[in-house]
């Protein structure tokens, strides 16, 4: 009778130790990437049965854990990764480091873009408050643009206040609405279409950002990691990452 009891208490719970076991890749990485990386995870998950956790935000958030877990690590731009692998020395293993797809930027106005904001010269005229973000995959960006456009001067005159990171920048846009304008990436329209409405720039004066990957040293799935990488560069992820903004 006891053989019985312990066999069926086994036969319950089985299915609950071996899902408690199934493998996890962990991803780190900065905000603006997540959306694509983190769809691309969960398909990438379910067709080979592990799942794949992205973590994203400031790198202050995350870095302690990512020491202790991570398998990959992302870039919101290709100076960002490298910037990281020289902060945090041999973390990453740079022999694996993968260039994803690139994205290109643009300008955010508000809904229905009342301050009639329809290219970058527009950003210079008397009245419109520019918010700025100086870092997190941004720094440089819209002076690298605006130099094409010889608007650095004009700019520059009408930013009302810089941010250090995306999200700060993100609860400024919400909170204080006298910001009419964000030269930022295209594909954050994507993630804030409710309070947000792109004006796209002429492939001409544009400026593209990569999106990098590498493996971490400590990486305890390198083949899977590998693997998902792949998936990445696959038509099945580019897709994805067309669908929220890259090129």
């Amino acid at each position: 009778m006891k053989k019985l009891l312990f066999a069926l208490t086994l036969f319950l719970i089985l299915p609950n130790l071996l899902h408690a076991q199934k493998d996890t890749l962990y991803v780190y990485g900065p905000g603006g990437p997540f959306a694509p990386i983190d769809e691309c995870a969960q398909l990438f998950g379910e067709k080979n049965d592990i799942v794949v956790k992205v973590m994203a935000g400031p790198e202050d958030r995350w870095i302690e854990k990512a020491k202790q877990n991570a398998d990959l690590i992302y870039g919101g731009a290709e100076y960002m990764l490298t910037a990281f692998s020289m902060k945090h020395k041999d973390f990453l293993d740079n022999t694996t480091r993968t260039e994803l797809y690139k994205r290109g930027a643009s300008i955010l106005v508000r809904p229905g873009n009342p301050k009639q904001i329809n290219s970058l010269r527009d950003l210079i005229k008397k009245d419109i408050a520019i918010l700025d973000v100086n870092g997190a995959g941004q720094l440089g960006l819209w002076e690298d643009i605006a130099g094409k456009q010889d608007a650095i001067g004009g700019i520059q005159k009408n930013i009302k206040e810089s941010f250090g990171n995306t999200a700060l920048g993100i609860e400024a846009w919400k909170t204080d609405k006298s910001f009419d304008a964000w030269i930022n990436y295209q594909s954050w329209h994507y993630r804030l279409k409710d309070i947000t409405q792109v004006v796209i720039l002429p492939a001409a004066i544009n400026v593209y950002r990569g999106t990098p990957i590498a493996l971490t040293a400590i990486s305890k799935h390198k083949k899977m990691s590998e693997k998902f990488i792949t998936f990445m560069k696959s038509k099945e992820g580019h897709d994805i990452f067309k669908k929220w903004g890259w090129e």
